[in-house]
């Protein structure tokens, strides 16, 4: 028995995940390469490796009280000067971001854990480089426009090489969920009829 990495996370669909993964590593992030882009809703803890089972059988409960909704980034943000950080916006989708995220970590679940910030749903392009490339990144990303139905979310763990693999989709359980106290608004969860 051991520890391991894991972190839970909704991808960004192709083709905008390689796209913004290549324009991360075109700014100088050498993480770049080794981090799938995403959106967070568990970030990196580490767990002993026995508790893996109960983990996913914690997040397809999630996934099963989950519904779609319409996901749409939209420019640039940072968290500077307080953390390094570029960041692409979540316009569309951060309340059922925000509601995933709290059932993930919730106390009563076996990944409970605090936040060292306050929950902020993003996807990050520059993270830890010099100031000079995070403005570029602030720059060249501000007019980026994605949006896609997002259906679900991952459970990813990071390798002794520093590299994130997925390890699990959950799916989410369909349309139609009872409405849940503190649960993401009609508006935020509903699948664009396009």
């Amino acid at each position: 028995m051991g520890t391991v990495t894991i972190g839970v996370s909704i991808a960004v669909p192709e083709p905008h995940g390689s796209l913004l993964q290549e324009q991360r590593a075109g700014f100088g992030d050498p993480a770049a390469s080794g981090i799938p882009t995403h959106v967070t809703l568990l970030p990196p803890t580490e767990v002993d490796d026995s508790e893996l089972p109960a983990i996913e059988e914690h997040l397809t409960e999630v996934a099963a009280a989950g519904r779609p909704f319409l996901m749409r980034l939209s420019g640039t943000g940072t968290f500077r000067p307080l953390s390094p950080v570029v960041f692409v916006q979540v316009v569309d989708g951060a309340e059922a971001c925000t509601w995933l995220q709290k059932q993930v970590r919730d106390a009563s679940g076996p990944v409970a854990r605090e936040l060292a910030f306050p929950y902020h749903p993003h996807v990050t392009v520059a993270h830890g480089i010099s100031d000079e490339a995070m403005d570029r990144a602030y720059e060249e990303l501000s007019e980026y426009e994605a949006e896609w139905p997002c259906t679900g979310f991952a459970l990813y763990e990071q390798g002794a090489d520093g590299v994130w693999r997925k390890l699990r989709e959950f799916a989410f359980g369909g349309a139609v969920v009872p409405p849940q106290a503190g649960a993401p608004t009609e508006r935020d969860t509903t699948l664009p009829t396009r």
